[in-house]
């Protein structure tokens, strides 16, 4: 399904982000693009500057004497010095490779090696040594100008005179190799060309009506498809402020300083916020409130301001399944939440719930303005269009197997659409797993409807070989701090009440409860907070084939 658009833009016209660089400089030098708060204050960053950065980075490198082509890696937190480094780097004829700022030695050293990048630009990094010590000594280091960061300074690196001409690539040149996150396996790394990542970034501007009024905050990562085409990329078209925060610490306020008029975000983070409100609005309390004339628009008012969301007119969530029943909370606050759905190997370009309807909620919405979207016989998404990777790095037989003979993307993801032409996710093909009946169970749904029970703040649904599925789950942090027995009688009225909607084969045996929360940290999430199913399938297996008499269990 494919719908027409005035405004769509043609594969051959889209303009490149150095293009749109060398314009904002000539035209609006002055005007703010990046705020970058630190420790010592606020940097900031107009379009003269950032050019004028961009030129020096690229000069440098072209002084390494590297063949055009060459791959250049980032490795750091969201920061301006990670633009500017990326827009040095196409400026230099090279192909930027991020890394999540998250990766663990492993991963680090296989994609530097993989992608053979005689260089890497560190920045801000929660863990500097150990995951500097994965970086190979023939591979050098440029370290940003933030404390801590350590190889050539960057001061020293930049110390040339900046480019002076206006190079331009060629759009079907390879502009980056962006990783997969790796949830399974070693990461692949996918190919994109000016013209296939440009295309999706320019084309969701007429998706999201974003205009250089817009200011949008940069914390999700760069290293990611999502922020990396509908953040950095696409603010190169539309001219829009990019806020980045400092840290977790001073997120709250980095948001409130930004007051962005967009806000895109992933369900782990979108669940903190709501259990944020809650815990200084009771339900209850929140619900009588909102219910009286005025005083509730202004309660929900004030709850937007607390979280530094008062000023945005669109909100998105992506990456993973936002629970409905969290979306229809976030309704009832002037919080309209618009889920979209799109993978790295099709630059997070697949469709969009904008604009918000209640009656979809549960949707990921209708394929974006060229691109179509269809469901196979298995009942897999499969997607066509413009913005579609031409590969995987060094993988040719990966890259067959992931289109079909007709030039359609596997998605790996199971859906249905309806008369509308709304797309809705039913699961994961690769997720769905087999009971020891025979009979297959797809986990994501089910975790939807237990997390319907807010004291659920993370939940993996699993059974393979199991007579029936079970649920592990996290409690949230205040649950945490309440009593077991009022614990266990709410999670077994929600075990009865999901139980009730499902077929027999579907029905969940127990729930398991963990005491620690699942994080990146621990590797039991993603670096986009996903959920790493066969990795706690895997360290939770003996827990997962223990057989209890009770149906709610506490994993101490």
């Amino acid at each position: 399904m494919q719908t027409d658009n005035a405004d769509l833009i043609p594969q051959e016209s889209v303009a490149s982000p150095l293009s749109m660089l060398y314009k904002w400089e000539q035209e609006t030098p002055d005007s703010l693009y990046m705020t970058q708060p630190t420790s010592d204050g606020e940097l900031t960053f107009t379009w003269n500057e950032t050019a004028k950065e961009a030129r020096k980075v690229a000069a440098a490198l072209l002084a390494k004497n590297y063949p055009k082509g060459s791959r250049i890696a980032v490795l750091s937190k969201n920061c301006a010095h990670w633009m500017i480094v990326d827009l040095g780097i196409m400026m230099a004829g090279h192909i930027s490779v991020p890394i999540f700022s998250t990766a663990g030695k492993e991963t680090i050293s296989y994609v530097l090696q993989h992608a053979d990048c005689p260089l890497v630009f560190v920045g801000i990094l929660d863990n500097y040594k150990s995951q500097e010590e994965a970086v190979p000594a023939s591979v050098e280091k440029v370290g940003f100008p933030y404390r801590g960061a350590t190889g050539i300074a960057w001061e020293e690196f930049t110390a040339v005179e900046p480019l002076n001409d206006n190079p331009l690539p060629d759009m079907n040149e390879i502009m980056t190799i962006i990783y997969t996150s790796g949830s399974t396996g070693q990461p692949k790394g996918v190919v994109h060309t000016y013209q296939t990542i440009c295309w999706a970034a320019r084309n969701s501007l007429n998706s999201m009506s974003v205009n250089e009024d817009d200011r949008i905050l940069s914390y999700l990562p760069l290293a990611h498809i999502t922020e990396r085409v509908l953040v950095e990329l696409a603010s190169y078209y539309a001219r829009m402020q990019i806020h980045f925060v400092q840290s977790l610490d001073t997120f709250t306020r980095d948001v409130k300083a930004c007051q962005p008029t967009l806000f895109i975000s992933v369900p782990r983070l979108w669940t903190k916020f709501q259990l944020g409100a809650l815990a200084k609005l009771p339900q209850k309390k929140l619900s009588f409130l909102l219910s009286i004339p005025l005083i509730g628009n202004k309660i929900a008012q004030k709850i937007r301001n607390e979280m530094g969301l008062g000023s945005a007119r669109l909100w998105a969530s992506g990456s993973a399944p936002l629970a409905p029943v969290i979306i229809e909370w976030f309704h009832t606050i002037g919080i309209n939440i618009s889920e979209g759905w799109g993978m790295t190997e099709n630059s997070a370009y697949g469709t969009g719930s904008v604009p918000f309807r209640v009656d979809k909620i549960g949707c990921i919405g209708k394929a974006y303005d060229g691109v179509e979207v269809r469901i196979a016989e298995d009942g897999e998404i499969q997607v066509s269009s413009p913005c579609n990777m031409i590969g995987y790095y060094k993988e040719p037989e990966k890259t067959a197997g992931v289109f079909t003979n007709d030039g359609f993307l596997r998605t790996g993801d199971k859906g249905t659409i309806d008369a509308e032409g709304f797309v809705t996710i039913t699961g994961r093909l690769k997720d769905i797993f087999k009971t020891e009946k025979g009979k297959y169970v797809a986990p994501a749904p089910i975790e939807a409807k237990l997390m319907e029970n807010p004291i659920v703040e993370q939940v993996c649904v699993t059974g393979t070989n199991l007579p029936q599925p079970i649920a592990l789950l996290v409690l949230s942090e205040k649950a945490r701090q309440h009593n077991k027995v009022g614990i266990v009688e709410s999670l077994r009225k929600t075990l009865i009440a999901v139980n009730s909607t499902l077929e027999s084969h579907q029905r969940l045996d127990r729930i398991v409860i963990f005491k620690d929360e699942w994080s990146i940290e621990n590797d039991l999430l993603t670096p986009t907070l996903k959920v790493k199913r066969h990795v706690i399938e895997e360290k939770f297996k003996s827990i997962i084939l223990t057989d209890h008499k009770e149906d709610v269990v506490w994993n101490d």
